[in-house]
């Protein structure tokens, strides 16, 4: 027999972790008491749009609930298969049980409710503001970006030198980075 705790997924790319994913986090827990955290796209790394490693971002996560003190959080790393029949299995495969999904994506939203999967809307916080896009954009731009990002996140993009690689990385073309 399988253990069984009630728990969420929430995945996202955290291309970084702002206060706006922060947000999101403690709103599931306050639901449903458990979240797995899925790092999706976790093969990708080094792009305008996916600058930060897997690694980097789960250190950006975990670091940051260390310091809000949330401790009913897992964080999975969750790369891409590009074949949607089977990613559902895959995401499965992988994480401990969930029962819930939370997701605002069209293509996760289908495919989790056509398995069977509960899915519920993220709650955004002021998604002009918080959002990786506009996070990205302030660090080519020199804008403050700090504000937007939790305090542990600002010392790792720092530690990284997260700011050089991205506008080495989009260099003359900040159009081009997405959320």
């Amino acid at each position: 027999m399988r253990f069984k705790i009630d728990s969420a997924l929430v995945i996202g790319r955290f291309q970084p972790f702002h206060n706006g994913h922060l947000e999101v986090i403690k709103k599931v827990i306050a639901e449903c008491g458990r979240v797995i955290i899925g790092i999706g796209s976790a093969q990708y790394s080094h792009t305008s749009d996916n600058p930060f490693t897997a690694g980097e971002r789960y250190l950006m996560i975990s670091e940051t609930l260390k310091v809000e003190c949330i401790a009913n959080a897992l964080i999975v790393p969750i790369e891409d298969l590009n074949r949607y029949s089977l990613w559902v299995s895959h995401v499965v495969s992988i994480c401990p049980p969930f029962s819930v999904v939370y997701s605002n994506n069209n293509v996760t939203r289908r495919l989790f409710c056509e398995s069977g999967y509960k899915v519920k809307a993220l709650p955004l916080y002021n998604r002009s503001v918080f959002s990786g896009t506009e996070v990205r954009r302030r660090l080519i731009m020199n804008e403050d970006w700090e504000s937007l990002v939790p305090k542990p996140v600002v010392k790792i993009i720092k530690d990284i030198d997260g700011h050089g690689r991205i506008k080495e990385i989009v260099g003359d073309f900040p159009d081009d980075i997405k959320s």
